[in-house]
């Protein structure tokens, strides 16, 4: 057997009970497992610092020099803080610890020279060091200090004494056995880009000397990461073309020229046109189409997608488009009704709710290409509705689908329907060339001429009176408001404003004025009677949850109230900002957030506001979503746990590595154009690696 494959109950230093928790906690089961279970990060400790020089900004570092006392502060029943006061000569320090307080004060003498390794942290304008790795002076050899790996565990680990650092020695012990690696990139690749090979990049990933080798090592294994993620995404684009052909329109006709003559709202953006223009082309070539089409909250992507929609008609095809939530799917249908007015066009909604003589209806009228268009939820999906020809089909926010309900559409015809995916949450150009690169992009980049710019303000919990002065006098000149809560009822375990306590509270507070409320709890027919209510003008005040998030529309309305904004990510506070802002008044976005200066967590506070501060200065969605995803990384931004993606790269970051994702897509789309059968020869060692990836518990099919 191949020793990377061999289990690593054989290795020295882990044993039965070992590989028992390396299999449960980490999924580790082989040597290679081990081998690719890379640091997740590394800490110089080639450099020792004096102590007048440390900041709060420094991640982590090392000092030498000596306790000159110890202090003990009672913090309640059983509690201590034990706190050390350091010297190196060239300044004072204090070294804390909250637990094992006995065990420090056994362990460690006044006096007597340490090196004190940790993240410096400021308190009461002294630096200090929360529960340092000391080790005597006398114990360490500074000519041997290196870049340390820092590994993952759990408690469950750490309970077991299979620490950070008995990671290090397990596979260090592993790499000192291993031969050779098998190497997984052509010799052209490595020169061309000046990539190590593979295995001097396991050795040096784990135990660099320098900060230059990890480096290279992190390049090497970055760039052979995101390759094969390309590679499998580009040839599965290309397998997908050259297999299916798409349904030719062939022109553009009537329906579609009365309604741009006589039924267009506005004028259309030179983006729109743009975009239009890209789906016509795609839809006339013979292939079929898969296009992303990317647009801020407002920009006008369902009349383009009703546009695109009624070239299918033209061409005697049916078209659907499918939304994620019922609300969605009815204020989609509403749309595009009320857009297309008095003409011929049969559109029909489909959703879990419509049972009986309806949804026989709408089925029969499917199959016998009476109804046009079809709007719906995922009941579209279900094997029950068949087409008589369905030509055309769009998913407005795909990120509230899994790959495999998009896929199900395809299975309604003989050939798959040309498909549209839309998103108002702009998507990263890294994200979106990973998560969806098998899909072409349209970008809507203006909004419609008249739209003001959304002033978002930030206020403090404190600042209450103000906020309801401000809401009142928007009331006054006969606007509407959404107060968004995060949580529907108290929480015990959270601090936070909650949406049955709000809504008593503004109902106290504005006793002149009528208040809905609204939630994913409630009943569908109780919460389409409440948005109603507030869509009609009947009520001033609409209290919800995040369900409001996407589809609703109401002009009217010209403030958007988010309270504890602090618990949303960027991209979902620009999607609840889009809530407002239709009409042509001013519209606000206030985002309420708790007192920031007094939070025991000075880093969670500074993300907090460093968050407010860009949906303070920016209304441009793509900003914001660049911004997002290098404050919280792809694995936490919404919709990319159905990809899988985030969780399968062990090293490469998107949010980080956006120019190696791009070296690793060109390079790919040069294989795939001069191999796309995968049969040449002098590519044979990539398509072996790719075959090998893909026999693994890698995610590799939600990609596409």
């Amino acid at each position: 057997m191949n020793f990377l494959q061999q289990d690593i109950q054989y290795l020295p230093g882990v044993g039965p009970q070992r590989k028992r928790l390396l299999n449960s906690e980490l999924g580790i089961h082989t040597n290679e497992d081990l081998l690719t279970n890379f640091p997740y990060k590394h800490v110089d400790r080639t450099h020792v610092y004096v102590i007048r020089d440390l900041t709060a900004e420094m991640p982590y570092v090392q000092v030498k020099g000596r306790i000159l006392s110890f202090e003990t502060f009672e913090m309640g029943p059983r509690k201590q803080r034990l706190v050390a006061h350091f010297t190196d000569g060239s300044g004072l320090m204090d070294l804390v610890w909250f637990q094992g307080v006995k065990y420090v004060k056994r362990q460690y003498d006044v006096g007597v020279e340490y090196i004190v390794f940790g993240k410096p942290m400021v308190y009461q304008g002294r630096i200090n060091i929360s529960h340092p790795e000391i080790e005597k002076a006398t114990d360490v050899s500074m000519d041997n200090l290196n870049m340390q790996p820092a590994y993952r565990t759990t408690e469950k680990m750490k309970n077991s004494s299979l620490t950070s650092r008995q990671m290090g020695k397990i596979i260090q012990t592993l790499l000192s056995l291993t031969p050779n690696v098998p190497e997984t990139l052509p010799d052209f690749i490595t020169r061309r880009l000046h990539l190590i090979d593979r295995t001097t990049a396991l050795h040096q990933i784990h135990f660099p000397q320098t900060p230059q080798q990890l480096a290279a090592a992190q390049l090497r294994l970055k760039f052979e990461e995101l390759f094969y993620v390309q590679l499998n995404i580009l040839r599965y684009a290309s397998d997908q073309r050259r297999k299916y052909r798409g349904y030719i329109f062939k022109r553009v006709g009537d329906i579609f020229n009365t309604f741009y003559n006589e039924h267009l709202p506005f004028e259309l953006t030179g983006a729109q046109k743009r975009v239009i223009r890209e789906i016509r082309n795609d839809c006339a070539t013979g292939r079929q189409m898969n296009r992303l089409l990317q647009g801020d909250v407002g920009s006008g992507k369902t009349l383009v997608a009703l546009m695109t929609m009624l070239i299918s008609l033209d061409n005697g095809y049916q078209a659907c488009m499918m939304a994620p939530t019922e609300i969605l799917a009815t204020q989609h249908l509403q749309t595009l009704r009320s857009l297309l007015g008095d003409m011929p066009v049969r559109i029909e909604l489909l959703t879990s709710t419509i049972k009986g003589k309806k949804r026989e209806e709408v089925l029969q009228g499917l199959l016998d290409g009476s109804v046009d268009i079809l709007v719906g939820t995922h009941a579209v999906i279900e094997e029950a509705v068949q087409f008589r020809n369905l030509g055309f089909a769009v998913i407005d926010e795909q990120h509230r689908f899994g790959v495999a309900q998009r896929a199900k559409l395809w299975s309604k015809n003989q050939n798959p329907p040309h498909v549209l995916v839309m998103t108002a949450t702009p998507i990263p150009r890294t994200l979106a060339m990973t998560l969806y690169g098998d899909l072409d992009v349209s970008i809507i980049d203006e909004l419609p001429p008249g739209r003001k710019p959304i002033q978002t303000i930030h206020k403090s919990q404190q600042q209450e009176t103000s906020l309801y002065n401000g809401i009142r006098q928007q009331i006054r000149e006969g606007r509407q408001v959404y107060v968004v809560y995060p949580l529907i009822q108290e929480s015990e375990k959270m601090d936070l404003q909650n949406l049955e306590d709000g809504y008593n509270r503004l109902c106290e507070v504005f006793p002149e004025y009528s208040i809905s409320k609204v939630h994913g709890k409630m009943k569908t027919a109780e919460k389409d009677a409440e948005m109603q209510r507030f869509v009609s003008g009947e009520t001033q005040i609409l209290v919800a949850t995040t369900v409001i998030e996407v589809g609703v529309n109401v002009p009217n309305a010209s403030v958007m109230v988010i309270q504890n904004a602090e618990r949303f990510g960027l991209s979902q506070l620009h999607q609840l900002r889009g809530r407002v802002g239709r009409g042509a008044d001013q519209s606000y976005c206030i985002l309420v957030t708790k007192d920031t200066g007094k939070s025991d967590a000075p880093n969670q506070q500074s993300d907090v506001m460093k968050r407010i501060n860009i949906m303070c200065d920016t209304n441009d969605g793509f900003r914001i979503a660049e911004a997002d995803l290098k404050l919280r990384g792809p694995g936490d931004l919404e919709g990319t746990q159905q990809s899988g993606i985030a969780f399968d790269l062990k090293i490469a970051n998107i949010a980080q590595d956006g120019q190696i994702v791009q070296m690793a897509r060109t390079e790919a789309q040069a294989i795939i154009d001069n191999d796309p059968e995968c049969a040449r020869p002098e590519y044979a060692i990539m398509w072996r690696r790719l075959r090998e990836l893909r026999k693994d518990n890698i995610n590799w099919g939600a990609i596409s």
